[in-house]
């Protein structure tokens, strides 16, 4: 596989997935870079804690994945990219689409603060995909929150 030019990237395609046992519980977010051929070229997944919801789980793996691309690759080519965010969360997309309304007293900060994030990049695009499309993102969930359990009960 060649080497992936940041400076030449056109289309991101990021996966994204946040999940949440016990609803709330324990719960993670992880998020996949591609570029537009579908060359994975980051992954992540990071622990959130005990008392996020799924819905939350998934507004916080975007917001991440859009603050960790910035950080990455910088401000200019962040404003200069399109973003096509994939995920399994038919609410976020819809809501982000502004097809659902944004009832949860918890996820009307998020919005926002997902709606400004965008507004540093080129374009964002947000598509809802099938969840065996996400394996990835949703094996990087998982394995964040079993690390940590499993942290929990060790001497």
């Amino acid at each position: 596989m060649g080497k992936i030019s940041f400076s030449i990237m056109k289309k991101i395609i990021i996966y994204t997935d946040g999940g949440s046992r016990g609803n709330p519980g324990p719960s993670a977010i992880g998020f996949v870079f591609a570029n537009e051929h579908g060359q994975v070229f980051k992954r992540y997944s990071q622990y959130l804690g005990e008392n996020f919801t799924n819905n939350e789980a998934e507004y916080l793996a975007v917001i991440f994945a859009l603050k960790k691309f910035k950080q990455l690759f910088g401000k200019k080519l962040a404003k200069n990219s399109e973003i096509e965010v994939r995920c399994d969360s038919e609410l976020l997309i819809r809501q982000l689409k502004g097809e659902y309304k944004i009832l949860d007293s918890k996820i009307q900060p998020l919005f926002l603060e997902l709606w400004n994030l965008k507004m540093d990049f080129k374009k964002v695009k947000f598509k809802l995909i099938p969840r065996e499309r996400n394996k990835e993102a949703d094996f990087l969930v998982n394995e964040a929150i079993n690390t940590h359990s499993k942290n929990l009960f060790q001497p």
